[in-house]
């Protein structure tokens, strides 16, 4: 499939894999929305590279702003072909830190609004004739990480919602997700530990955000695959 002269709305756009992918769209000629909460200053000069996109604000955790992005991105965009579900929030909660706040934000964040952002446009390719979705899971849903539960069972939860979204809104609109794994390590992540990650990768190194980029193309170009995940981990899901 030719991506030139689309139309994407990429959450969490301005920023690490969020940023590359904006980029990777705007690389095939596809005019971006690209989507902020706190980001505005680096979303404006990413708008300014990429012809065609503009920066929107929203607090996806706020039912009322996510309730808008959709409908803005397709007015301004004119059209809506594709969503790409990369906002995140991934914090560290041990298990006796958790409590219904941080419980319901990671939630809030990493499930319900991709679920709904996902169900808008979706409805709107739907009757648009056409249109892919693809949401950023995490190479570890399997696998979680013990002092981030609230974060895994959201991204669990969206790779099974991207199976359900798949069925529900075929033949016309192919919903999948990309897994990363050591791709960027968090801000505050030292030596030390990316060291120890690339070490318990089988390809003996941390990947890039293009390289999610990259499968997300991938993924809106195939016109046969949907309820798919795919997982870009250099193969540390092997171990």
């Amino acid at each position: 499939m030719d991506l030139e002269g689309r139309a994407a709305l990429v959450t969490g756009g301005a920023r690490r894999i969020g940023r590359a992918i904006s980029l990777a769209l705007a690389g095939q000629g596809v005019r971006v929305a690209i989507h902020t909460r706190t980001s505005e200053a680096e979303a404006r000069d990413l708008a300014e590279r990429c012809p065609g996109s503009f920066v929107l604000r929203a607090d996806l955790a706020d039912p009322a702003e996510r309730a808008r992005l959709v409908p803005q991105a397709a007015d301004r965009l004119g059209r809506l072909d594709f969503l790409v579900n990369n906002a995140s929030i991934y914090e560290r909660t041990p298990l006796e830190g958790i409590d219904e706040a941080s419980w319901e934000r990671a939630i809030a964040v990493n499930l319900t609004a991709p679920f709904f952002l996902a169900r808008d446009a979706g409805l709107r390719m739907r009757a648009a004739g056409s249109g892919a979705i693809v949401n950023v899971t995490d190479w570890a849903t399997g696998r979680p990480y013990a002092d981030r539960l609230p974060y895994f069972a959201a991204k669990a939860g969206l790779e099974a919602a991207t199976k359900g979204l798949a069925r529900a809104l075929a033949p016309e609109v192919r919903v999948n997700a990309v897994a990363p794994g050591p791709i960027l390590l968090p801000e505050d992540a030292g030596d030390d530990l990316a060291a120890a990650i690339a070490a318990a990768t089988p390809l003996g190194r941390l990947g890039g955000a293009e390289a999610v980029a990259e499968a997300v193309l991938f993924l809106l170009r195939h016109d046969f695959m949907t309820g798919e995940t795919v997982r870009v981990d250099g193969g540390r899901s092997l171990k």
